[in-house]
């Protein structure tokens, strides 16, 4: 019972000490002085030339990283034979290609809402996003081992077609393989 109340103590001690602070530190200011100090805090958004490069920059990372995961951990086991029934290492190829999966869906979803910042990257992935929207339910059948063969040919189209639309749009897509950190870590 007493360590409730010293915490208690303590934690009234400090939120006094931070009021008396906030109070000693405002007295003395005008309205306009503090007006003025939160104008020139307040930051400026980026010029709309900053944002389509930021825009096509975020998007080929992002759009990269999906391409890395789906060929270092699905379509390249599913090469190998890693998935069929038997295969030596079958189940942790098939775990990772789930997650490898989970992992390709969100970066996919990050790279189309970050094409949304370039008018011309918005046209190239816009129909796309039905594609990618399907790819949801596919690591699940990853890791049960369910119809590999289709559920890969999938990730790879996708990847493929969104790696052409952004070099239609000058936004060239290179794979980059991600961590194992960076996998499991989404």
């Amino acid at each position: 019972m007493p360590v409730p109340i010293r915490r208690l103590i303590v934690a009234l001690t400090l939120c006094c000490a931070l009021l008396a602070g906030a109070t000693a530190c405002g007295s003395g200011t005008s309205t306009e002085d503090t007006a003025a100090v939160v104008a020139a805090a307040t930051p400026t958004p980026t010029g709309s030339a900053e944002k389509q490069k930021f825009a096509k920059t975020r998007f080929v990372a992002n759009a990269g990283l999906a391409a890395g995961a789906t060929y270092q951990w699905i379509v390249k086991p599913w090469k190998a034979g890693k998935f069929k029934k038997g295969a030596d290492g079958r189940r942790l190829a098939l775990i990772k290609a789930g997650l490898a999966g989970a992992f390709t869906y969100n970066r996919l979803k990050a790279a189309t809402k970050n094409a949304q910042g370039d008018p011309t990257l918005a046209k190239a992935v816009a129909p796309l996003s039905v594609g990618i929207d399907a790819l949801k339910d596919l690591p699940s059948k990853l890791r049960k081992g369910d119809s590999t063969d289709s559920v890969v040919g999938s990730f790879d189209d996708i990847i493929n077609n969104v790696k052409d639309a952004g070099k239609g749009a000058g936004a060239e897509v290179t794979d980059k393989v991600p961590s194992a950190s960076q996998l499991s870590g989404g």
